[in-house]
């Protein structure tokens, strides 16, 4: 499947807001965007009026970079949150919360969902004690990821441990286990990303 390989810095850059790409670094001074605010490329100091088509696609484009999803996989989620009963916007931000590598990162368990999504594609984490390795799986209440045992002893993972990240109400965490419970669907309070999906919305329906 393709994927970014670039920088994740510029992708801050261009969006002009921190998108958490990169862990702790995006906390510390060495933030590219703590030090260059401006868009990159030649022309990323000049700020000319954005249309309404402009902002809905700058919209979208945050979203898919949060998340680390490509066009063709980020619309397939569309659709699919369009087909749901309820506001398709919230549809699309609840499907992307249950990514099975979100839920990873959101339970603390990576330092950023790019972390996350590999530890997934490297198997290991396991689903209700299955094997599970399909960062876009969607995840569904009651299911429970554990770290496979013989990675306990990691010291990446026991640094993890020792953190202190608060994760979100609708999952339950067990640090010194590494295991998770999904305990309740991510209502749209619970999603805290400066996000207006309505634009999102606005765009595809044209």
């Amino acid at each position: 499947m393709a994927r970014y390989t670039g920088p994740s810095c510029r992708i801050c850059r261009r969006e002009g807001l921190k998108l958490y790409l990169k862990g702790d670094r995006c906390y510390s001074d060495k933030c590219a965007l703590n030090r260059r605010q401006t868009a990159p490329g030649q022309h990323g100091a000049k700020k000319g009026k954005v249309s309404g088509y402009g902002t809905q696609l700058r919209e979208k484009q945050k979203v898919k970079r949060f998340y680390g999803l490509l066009e063709t996989q980020f619309r397939s989620t569309y659709d699919r949150a369009e087909k749901m009963k309820g506001i398709t916007g919230e549809n699309l931000l609840q499907l992307l919360e249950l990514r099975f590598d979100n839920v990873v990162y959101r339970l603390g368990f990576g330092n950023s969902r790019k972390e996350a999504r590999q530890f997934v594609t490297h198997g290991h984490f396991t689903i209700n004690g299955s094997k599970a390795d399909i960062p876009s799986m969607t995840l569904a209440v009651g299911d429970v990821i554990q770290l496979k045992e013989k990675m306990m002893s990691s010291d990446k993972f026991k640094a993890l441990m020792e953190a202190s990240r608060t994760a979100p109400n609708w999952l339950e965490v067990n640090l010194e286990k590494m295991e998770g419970k999904l305990v309740a669907l991510p209502a749209r309070d619970n999603i805290d990303l400066p996000i207006e999906e309505h634009l999102i919305v606005e765009l595809y329906s044209k």
